[in-house]
């Protein structure tokens, strides 16, 4: 699955945008540099009911921004995007 495609999940199970969970994440202080990973998972998990891949998915996002790495870019990775930058503005804005 690619890591958009995760995204478009978590989109389609909570209702919520990438953009949307930064901006949750923010107002909790999560995207603070020192924040945890797994701070950031078991909210997602309590409040979102996410699993943890998709939570980790949203942590890069929160910490990272829209941008991944080349290396899972046009491959046959497990992630197989279509680009470097991620669409965080949600499946209706594609």
């Amino acid at each position: 699955m690619s890591f958009q495609a995760y995204l478009d999940n978590i989109e389609a199970k909570t209702g919520k945008t990438p953009n949307d969970f930064i901006a949750l994440a923010q107002q909790k202080g999560f995207d603070d540099p020192s924040t945890k990973a797994n701070v950031i998972v078991e909210w997602l998990a309590k409040d979102f009911d996410l699993g943890r891949g998709h939570a980790m998915a949203l942590v890069h996002v929160i910490k990272h921004g829209a941008t991944i790495s080349s290396k899972h870019v046009g491959t046959t990775s497990v992630h197989k995007d279509a680009s470097d930058m991620l669409n965080l503005d949600g499946t209706r804005q594609s």
